[in-house]
């Protein structure tokens, strides 16, 4: 035991009790940056963003300022950030970074130079998300990569006009909810260069209106994985009503959350 004096009166220190003392110290200092750790505010999770794509080369679709609203809307109600672009500029890879998906909303014939193709391509390739509404399948005829990312090509249509849709797939966001069999009034298209890697959600029933060309397995909505990224397609939202159709925006938020890697 030590000894010292202090005004005259002596002082004992304790060897055992100064380190228990000591290691009381470091243990209270220990919990207290634990507790403020545990207390501290959780970083936010990033919003997710997509940028919606809507550029006519051939013919522009009335319903693309409905359908933009609409997307809009969507993205408000479920923290989806959403900013839309008619301008191919936009398609750089500085650019695209910022998004997790990109909407091409009834988009006509050749829409992006080579250069924007190539940003484009790098972008999927990094792992993001592509829907495509519509005439999306209008779109790009000479750009082989763009028709096995797409899903298929349009080839025609017949009138406006009644159907129903059969849902072969419910293990989807975009599907899950819809009754078996969804009667519907669009503009029906026709494909062609339907590629084999796509997984189809619903087909439609050709008995039910005519002028259908594909036969009993006529995809009408679709999605797959492709080169590193995730692609939606559906042929609906021609008509302005599309678009208020509580089923069909619910059909196309799931194919937008499966898009950004937010749902399956």
């Amino acid at each position: 035991m030590a000894c010292c004096t202090f005004n005259s009166f002596p002082l004992y220190f304790h060897p055992m009790k100064s380190l228990q003392l000591l290691l009381f110290l470091v243990c209270g200092s220990l919990l207290g940056c634990s507790a403020s750790a545990t207390n501290s505010t959780p970083l936010a999770t990033p919003t997710p963003a997509i940028l919606v794509f809507y550029k006519t080369a051939g013919f522009k679709h009335e319903s693309i300022p409905v359908g933009r609203a609409a997307i809009q809307k969507l993205g408000q109600e479920n923290g989806i950030k959403v900013d839309t672009t008619v301008n191919a500029s936009a398609f750089t890879v500085d650019n695209l970074k910022q998004y997790d998906a990109v909407v091409f909303l009834s988009t006509t014939q050749d829409v992006l130079n080579d250069a924007q193709q190539a940003a484009f391509e790098q972008y999927i390739r990094s792992g993001k998300g592509f829907v495509g509404i519509h005439a999306a399948t209008d779109t790009e005829y000479g750009w082989p990569w763009y028709n096995r990312l797409v899903g298929a090509y349009f080839s025609s249509h017949p009138a406006i006009q009644p159907a129903i849709i059969r849902v072969t797939n419910k293990t989807h966001s975009a599907t899950s909810f819809l009754p078996d069999a969804w009667p519907r009034t669009d503009e029906w298209y026709n494909f062609k260069n339907i590629q084999p890697t796509i997984t189809v959600l619903a087909t439609l029933d050709e008995s039910s209106y005519s002028g259908g060309t594909n036969g009993a397995t006529h995809p009408i909505a679709w999605h797959h994985e492709f080169d590193g990224g995730r692609a939606f397609y559906t042929a609906g939202g021609h008509t302005n009503e599309s678009y208020q159709e509580p089923l069909f925006l619910r059909h196309l938020l799931g194919g937008i959350q499966y898009a950004i890697g937010k749902r399956k």
